[in-house]
């Protein structure tokens, strides 16, 4: 599957100095606080047929970005683009290029069955029904629940269901796909069996973003990762390279009590 219509020699995705700031307010009536800084000057691209990796605490600006490249967030300031197209002024130009996927178990109807699922999902993309009828099989096949199209969605493990969520980001057959810490709450063989099917992916040239807590995770399925801390990229390089750079390193953690903030 490959989406049609854009230059090839186009990233699929480029990100500068992206910046989202939360007003904050405190208090029973809402009193302004300190805003809050979600992402402070972001910069990164991912080449067609890569998949990316963003490594991070929770907290530290993942999903922020994601939203946003989703056009589901508008930035404070920056610039983001999508195969060309910037995600703030040109969104109908974006959104039939893309597709997010987001941990858990979201994103599907649980009284449908997997087969509904899809369709109704492609038909709001506009599938037309006859691309459905060849179209849906393959996803099913490519997920691995073929013998289970026609059962219910809420018969399903969390594992399965997660694989069908995979499957309904294809329905559009995006060119770009975020995954938003796929295999959260996943047991360790669903968790396997997801990123296998990540990889595949990457043969589809398929620019992937994915989000993810797990330096194992990103080792395994990333070309490269960036790893973020407070909304800010502090390392980006393929994973071997990030590992070499923190060998011999450690971490001191020391926690004290009773001592102000302000010191003595």
């Amino acid at each position: 599957m490959s989406g049609g219509g854009v230059n090839g020699d186009v990233a699929a995705v480029e990100v500068s100095g992206l910046k989202r700031v939360y007003a904050a307010t405190r208090g029973l009536f809402g009193r302004s606080g300190r805003p809050i800084v979600a992402l402070d000057g972001v910069d990164f691209a991912i080449a067609r047929g890569e998949v990316f990796g963003l490594l991070g605490p929770n907290g530290a600006g993942k999903t922020t970005t994601v939203k946003v490249l989703a056009t589901l967030l508008t930035p404070t300031a920056g610039a983001a683009r999508v195969l060309g197209f910037d995600v703030v002024r040109q969104t109908s130009r974006v959104r039939p290029l893309i597709n997010f996927v987001f941990g858990g178990e979201r994103s599907l109807y649980w009284r449908l069955s997997a087969w509904d699922n899809l369709q109704f999902f492609a038909d709001l993309y506009r599938v037309p029904r006859r691309v459905q009828k060849r179209l849906l099989p393959d996803l099913l096949e490519l997920v691995g629940l073929s013998d289970r199209a026609r059962d219910r969605v809420e018969t399903f493990s969390k594992g399965m269901k997660q694989r069908l969520n995979i499957a309904r980001g294809l329905v559009n057959d995006p060119e770009v796909l975020f995954l938003d810490e796929p295999t959260l709450g996943l047991d360790p063989v669903a968790s396997q069996e997801l990123r296998a099917l990540v990889s595949s992916l990457r043969d589809a040239n398929k620019a992937v973003l994915l989000t993810t807590h797990y330096m194992f995770e990103a080792e395994q399925l990333c070309d490269r990762v960036a790893i973020i801390d407070r909304g800010r990229i502090i390392a980006l390089d393929a994973p071997n390279a990030l590992k070499r750079h923190a060998a011999g390193l450690s971490v001191l953690e020391i926690t004290a009590f009773g001592v102000s903030r302000a010191g003595p």
